[in-house]
């Protein structure tokens, strides 16, 4: 699959190259697995001097070897040979010092299993080197709360250190449509729609499927519940390192969100234990759960709905996690037909939010969100609002345009305080308007 979209991160990590020819620049890219670092660091470095080092979960001899080899193959230099990071590091800089070139780091948090001294030698020597060096370095990572870790937390020695941080998220809806159509021109509303459940905007999951000519609803799901499918164990796979031995409980949670059980008293129910601190983990440590609350109500309002903020991970815990004994059975065939017969609802819930993203991508609005009152009644799928010209656009999203009721949307919207002071209008989204 060709390289999409992601203009407005190539245009930083070019200003950052520019910028590097008279000093270190130091930039951060964090992002999920999957979601594109390593194509998005090629893409942007592809025609000038550049430096590539995956750290995999090996030794810190077998990673030196490694990087002196990638330093003769991409650079044409010859490192001194050590078995320590710090030594090559420092070579690297000191090369620097008369040759601009950028040096990306890939799974950059694995540093600190191989060896926990390397963030202080890596600090050390940036601090030294930055101000004389022309090293444009770039450090990319997946797992979300080693990254934190590592950057955001002060205590730890490459806290402040970074000029730039990206964080790369899936694609939008309007780049979901043009490469669907780049593959399939005559694509209807739940092949699109389906393709945004399954791959959620992430551009290896999409890759995977139109590399298999998998551009219809049908085909699709074949792909999704092949033998061979990454969708049927990457959940788990992604998850696993970054839970450790407490994954049971996260993936428990996980499940119940995604089957419907939002609240955390559902949920605390279901564990039989207080989810509180799970929820917070999730959402501030891995950065997989976000809260929903209804608009216009307060930060501290307990009246909190929890998503799983991936579609992917939404898809894995609804559909895969709790059917793992028809993929241990080989019964490709019964998954398919237990999603397919709970398709027409689940996407429904997808539609809504696909609509939030293509009103936030597309129009002027400062705010996107849902409401329902206390008692969890009046609820409405989506309020779009622009409190800079004080207009606010009500909408309620059915599959079936058929099935909405335009009155009352706006009896509900009577109810609703916090929008006496917006000039409002009102309309239905349907599988016809994607």
């Amino acid at each position: 699959m060709k390289f999409y979209d992601r203009k407005t991160e190539m245009a930083v990590l070019k200003r950052n190259r520019e910028l590097s020819k008279n000093s270190g620049i130091f930039t951060v890219i964090t992002g999920r697995r999957r979601i594109g670092k390593t194509a998005l660091v090629h893409e942007s470095e592809k025609r000038g001097k550049f430096l590539y080092l995956f750290v995999s979960r090996g030794s810190e001899s077998l990673l030196c070897e490694q990087l002196t080899g990638n330093a003769e193959t991409d650079l044409g230099i010859k490192l001194f040979n050590t078995n320590r990071f710090h030594d090559l590091f420092e070579q690297l800089m000191t090369y620097g010092e008369k040759n601009s070139f950028t040096f990306a780091i890939d799974e950059f948090q694995d540093l600190e299993r191989i060896n926990h001294s390397v963030m202080s030698s890596i600090q050390e020597l940036w601090d030294k080197y930055k101000s004389t060096t022309k090293v444009n370095l770039i450090v990319c990572g997946s797992l979300y709360s080693m990254m934190i870790k590592i950057f955001e937390r002060e205590k730890e020695p490459l806290f402040g250190r970074a000029v730039s941080k990206l964080s790369i998220g899936p694609f939008g809806p309007s780049v979901l449509k043009n490469i669907l159509a780049d593959y399939n021109p005559d694509y209807g509303p739940d092949d699109l729609l389906f393709l945004y459940m399954v791959s959620g905007g992430v551009p290896k999951y999409i890759e995977i499927l139109m590399d298999r000519n998998a551009v219809r609803f049908d085909d699709m799901l074949d792909a999704v519940c092949s033998p061979d499918s990454q969708f049927l164990t990457d959940g788990k796979d992604l998850l696993i390192s970054e839970f450790g031995k407490d994954y049971g409980t996260y993936f428990s949670i996980l499940q119940l969100i995604a089957k419907g059980k939002n609240t955390m008293r559902e949920m605390s129910e279901a564990i039989g234990k207080e989810s509180g601190s799970y929820l917070d983990n999730l959402e501030k440590e891995y950065g997989l759960v976000r809260k929903n609350r209804p608009l216009f109500s307060k930060e501290n309002s307990r009246d909190v709905r929890w998503h799983v903020s991936d579609n992917y991970l939404n898809f894995y815990f609804r559909f895969i996690s709790g059917n793992i004994s028809l993929t241990e059975l080989k019964k490709y065939d019964l998954l398919k037909e237990k999603i397919r017969s709970e398709y027409t609802q689940y996407s429904g819930i997808i539609l809504e939010n696909y609509f939030k993203e293509k009103i936030a991508e597309e129009q002027k609005v400062t705010e996107v969100g849902s409401y329902w009152d206390r008692r969890g009644q009046n609820e409405i799928d989506i309020i779009a609002l622009n409190d800079i010209d004080m207009t606010a656009s009500i909408f309620e999203v059915k599959r079936n345009p058929g099935k909405a009721d335009i009155g009352e949307l706006k009896k509900k919207t009577a109810s609703v305080t916090g929008l006496k002071d917006f000039e409002f209008k009102f309309g239905i989204l349907s599988l016809n308007d994607l």
